[in-house]
């Protein structure tokens, strides 16, 4: 009976209870319609588990957490990954839609010939807000100023979040105070932290998990935050009829752009399944569909002309050069850095 069982499951294309691929990724990272076109197509289950930040993703996995197949890390955070020995090399012979990868994006210094890694999308780290409060408010939120200067923060005392991750919320304060995001010069840590401990008391919470409600609702009125994120929060404010509007820009002093890509788990369950996945993800149409749905932007060049023509012109997702000149993307620190960078964060959090 079992034998039969199975026989019909793969006449009539019904998955098999253990046909399932387990990702670990970013909420909101691609689209419901899209896994749903992949699971059609392999005829299998993607069961899906989020993390808010590359440090908790990076912490769970060094505990011990197995059995994902595919995971979706910032590029930055491949490179501890590789050196903790948590991933395993990707068979390209199985990727035939690798060659859809732009230039800029493949063949990094982060994993030279993409050896364990290929991009997906990428998120600028920026402002979100809402459009009215910030006009009767008398807010420019195309300065990092909205977010870190008290004087301006008094306005919205209580308002305000700010993502619960170190690396985008020190990096911005370090670009606040015209420094690199990536700096690993002690005094201009020690000024950004200042900075942060400053504004923290105007800030209403460090919140990566529920902002795009808060925006949506106008529980907050600024946000830093993730470009697809405030995306969401957009379509959802109008969606919903809100009397207000939700937008976001990118900030003056510059912004961080951060790839994220698909890797594999060194112990992965569906390695088979893993590569069907990371392929199908980098079919033109299926990435233009993240985009279009997601409202990230795309290092698929085979995607482009599925893009949206109105996503063509938000700078978040389709930057020009001038804009994208002065996005700048993060790095792995080195460990004295990343020490440093960890003690301020505790700091950091426990500050009044």
């Amino acid at each position: 009976m079992k034998k039969l069982l199975i026989a019909l499951c793969l006449i009539t294309g019904v998955a098999r209870a253990d046909n399932v691929l387990h990702v670990f990724n970013w909420n909101n990272a691609i689209s419901d319609d899209t896994v749903k076109a992949f699971e059609a197509q392999c005829k299998c289950k993607v069961e899906a588990t989020y993390y808010g930040s590359a440090e908790e993703m990076l912490a769970k996995l060094s505990a011990g957490a197995k059995g994902f197949d595919v995971i979706g890390p910032a590029n930055y955070a491949i490179t501890p990954l590789v050196k903790l020995n948590l991933l395993q090399p990707l068979d390209h012979g199985k990727l035939s839609n690798l060659k859809n990868i732009s230039p800029t994006f493949a063949n990094t210094k982060i994993d030279p010939g993409n050896q364990y890694s290929v991009p997906y999308d990428f998120t600028v780290t920026l402002v979100g807000y809402n459009a009215q409060k910030m006009k009767e408010l008398g807010v420019d939120p195309t300065s990092w100023s909205a977010v870190f200067d008290p004087k301006i923060l008094a306005k919205m005392k209580g308002k305000v979040t700010v993502l619960d991750d170190p690396r985008e919320v020190i990096g911005a304060a370090l670009r606040y105070n015209g420094f690199s995001a990536n700096s690993t010069n002690p005094a201009e840590l020690k000024k950004a932290v200042g900075t942060i401990k400053a504004a923290k008391p105007y800030w209403a919470a460090f919140n990566s998990q529920s902002y795009i409600k808060e925006l949506t609702v106008g529980n907050i009125w600024l946000a830093l935050g993730y470009s697809n994120d405030m995306y969401q929060a957009r379509s959802d404010a109008q969606k919903a009829g809100r009397p207000f509007q939700i937008d976001y820009a990118l900030q003056k002093e510059g912004n961080g752009m951060t790839a994220d890509s698909f890797v594999m788990a060194r112990n992965a369950p569906r390695p088979d399944l893993a590569h069907q996945f990371i392929n199908f993800m980098l079919d033109g149409k299926n990435a233009a569909q993240t985009t279009n749905q997601i409202g990230s932007g795309t290092p698929n060049s085979a995607a482009l002309p599925f893009v949206r023509a109105d996503l063509k012109t938000v700078p978040a997702i389709a930057p020009n050069a001038q804009q994208a000149a002065k996005l700048e993307q993060l790095t792995d620190l080195d460990a004295k850095t990343r020490r440093a960078w960890n003690q301020a964060w505790t700091e950091i959090k426990i500050s009044k």
